[in-house]
């Protein structure tokens, strides 16, 4: 009796314990998605931008202690630029000149230090990698992204090439809307909140709205595809790849990328690192991949990736593979940018960069993109 009481007494505590690990679990979940539904509130997303990861699943990108970029001599910023600061709820701008700070700023209580969010800045950071990848041999952009990723081959992406992939030509529909909960970005957000494979949800995508390669159309899961044909063609994590290949190499210190609850990074936009390391990303490339006397990314990838290439409607930005070039695109202009005002802004002519963070909310509002395109270029022209 004595024996029975005690294996009872072991599998009601054993009970216990797994109902207290599915509480656990259930709560953590419960949290990422008031986490998510609350993350653009305008009282929290100056502080959620900077604190990602106390919400969200994620793994450290680098252990690397990281460089810091020489100071030049100052230069201040041109007129205009506080009511621009104010207007787009900047929360820092590094600018460099030659490859030294010419000015560091931050706003609305934010730190140097802080590992701001990156939104789909992180798309360009995955295309560098990929220039890598393509230089050693691990893939080719010919090849179909079923050949690196299988489950993709009774999804939408189906035949859809590794260049399509990387100049957002893959023809699968997808609506990018931020404001519409019901959004498949936002489904996709979910997605993430509650633990789930954004390689499931992917896969799942099985409607075209046009030809694949025959016209750009904005769509992240477009980059996260690019995501499984990396890992597919080298069987390695992204952040293991990025770390030794491009974030180690560059020097970059502490940055973190979002995952979901497989532990596969969010690779089209869920890095955070800080501003200054935002601006040597783009010091990396007005250089032609070099940094510190060291060949990075080859010169090839940053000359063909940065330049238009997709098909865009004419008047419209210009797009290469994975980054922005403005619609009156001048001679080495180059931009990775992300939703809510973040920027990497290249101007290869000058050999300046300007890195921005911000919390943008009035980010779509007409006027903004080019309002914001010229202020880059009045701060280019200033150093």
């Amino acid at each position: 009796m004595v024996k029975w009481i005690q294996r009872l007494g072991l599998a009601i505590l054993a009970v216990a314990v797994v109902a207290a690990l599915a509480a656990l679990w259930k709560r953590e979940e419960i949290t990422r998605l008031l986490a998510v539904n609350s993350l653009f509130a305008p009282d929290r997303i100056v502080a959620n931008f900077s604190n990602m990861d106390r919400a969200f699943l994620n793994v450290p990108l680098s252990q690397a202690s990281g460089t810091r970029l020489p100071d030049g001599s100052p230069v201040p910023l041109p007129d205009g630029t506080e009511k621009w600061i104010a207007d787009r709820s900047i929360t820092a701008i590094v600018v460099l000149k030659d490859g030294k700070v010419t000015h560091e700023s931050y706003y609305l209580d934010t730190q140097p230090g802080d590992l701001r969010i990156s939104w789909s800045v992180a798309k360009s950071f995955l295309s560098l990698l990929t220039g890598i990848l393509v230089d050693e041999g691990a893939l080719t952009l010919s090849d179909p992204v079923e050949k690196y990723a299988p489950p993709l081959a009774n999804s939408a992406y189906a035949g859809v090439s590794v260049q399509d992939i990387l100049q957002m030509e893959s023809g699968v529909a997808f609506d990018e809307d931020y404001f519409n909960p019901d959004s498949d970005i936002n489904r996709m957000g979910r997605v993430i909140a509650l633990g789930g494979a954004l390689d499931d949800f992917t896969a799942d995508l099985s409607v075209r709205d046009r030809v694949p390669g025959a016209a750009m159309k904005y769509v992240s899961m477009d980059t996260h595809v690019l995501g499984m044909v990396l890992r597919g063609a080298t069987d390695r994590s992204i952040p293991d790849l990025m770390a030794e290949k491009l974030t180690g190499p560059m020097g970059i210190g502490a940055a973190t990328y979002l995952t979901d609850g497989e532990g596969v990074a969010f690779v089209l936009g869920g890095l955070n690192m800080t501003t200054r390391d935002y601006a040597r990303m783009g010091l990396l490339v007005a250089q032609g991949g070099q940094l510190d006397g060291r060949q990075i990314v080859p010169e090839d990838w940053i000359n063909i990736s940065t330049v238009p290439s997709a098909l865009t409607e004419v008047g419209r930005m210009r797009y290469g593979y994975q980054w922005w070039m403005p619609a009156d695109v001048r001679a080495g202009e180059i931009m990775a940018q992300g939703v809510y005002g973040q920027f990497v802004y290249i101007d290869r002519a000058r050999n300046v960069v300007i890195a921005v963070n911000a919390a943008d909310r009035a980010f779509r509002e007409p006027g903004v993109s080019e309002g914001n395109i010229e202020m880059f270029r009045k701060i280019a022209a200033a150093q």
